[in-house]
């Protein structure tokens, strides 16, 4: 049987002069790598692509990190200076992608702000510029040049019994990284929290009744994919669910 395809969403970047649509290299190495499969950028065209179109050709959608941030007037909040930047031909892209991947059951593995997109695109809020509220914890990336330093193992997350992020990794605490800003307010609809940090902060989701396999994390297993025992488990139950969808899809 062929490798299943995984549709993987894109930032776009002012370079020259030229808009440019892309994926960091370690989301398409993870899904190689990790979940053996292919990915497949898709470009940030918002209302001009036909998303049905394009999800009828795949087995999975991975929704990435970034470091734009989603647009705070997509969940009732005005944007300011200090939130961005932010990506609006990405948000009019990768929301109602996630929203419609769901729908049809097709395998979401979303990360950081993709995990971020997909609370909002199911009727969620953020919180914005987490380091500043009462009693969280500062969850940025540490100031360095270095990747390997920024993508460090930085803080434990406690299990939720019973879910998908347990079913995959056990109910232990387990380390994570952290490199963000934004994290889960109130969650979207049927979304269910499935990890969190010391301090609250809601670390994992899922859609427990969900007619697909659905999770998102707030840190970034795609990282340490090759070397960390809990991000290659990740991928790899990311993989089996794109291949039983794959199986489902074809009819094999």
């Amino acid at each position: 049987m062929t490798k299943p395809l995984v549709l993987v969403t894109a930032d776009v970047k002012s370079i020259e002069g030229y808009n440019w649509h892309a994926a960091t290299s370690t989301y398409l190495q993870a899904v190689v790598k990790g979940s053996d499969a292919i990915p497949m950028i898709l470009p940030s065209l918002g209302a001009d692509l036909d998303l049905d179109a394009a999800l009828d050709q795949v087995d999975g959608v991975l929704a990435t990190g970034s470091r734009s941030n989603v647009n705070p007037e997509l969940y009732g909040e005005a944007p300011t200076e200090e939130n961005g930047p932010y990506d609006p031909a990405r948000d009019s892209t990768t929301l109602p992608l996630l929203k419609r991947a769901v729908e049809r059951g097709i395998p979401v593995f979303a990360i950081c702000r993709g995990m971020q997109e997909l609370n909002v695109a199911l009727g969620g809020t953020l919180h914005t510029e987490i380091q500043d509220l009462e009693g969280r914890n500062d969850h940025r990336a540490p100031t360095s040049d270095q990747q390997d330093e920024r993508f460090r193992i930085a803080h434990p997350v406690e299990v939720s019994s019973g879910g998908c992020l347990a079913a995959v990794l056990g109910e232990e605490p387990f380390e994570v990284n952290s490199l963000h800003r934004q994290a889960v307010g109130v969650l979207g609809n049927a979304l269910t929290a499935e990890a969190v940090a010391e301090d609250g902060t809601i670390e994992a989701a899922s859609i427990r009744d969900s007619a697909g396999y659905v999770l998102a994390t707030q840190w970034h297993p795609e990282y340490w994919v090759m070397t960390d025992g809990p991000s290659k488990r990740l991928f790899e139950a990311f993989g089996d669910a794109v291949r039983a969808y794959r199986v489902k899809r074809l009819g094999l």
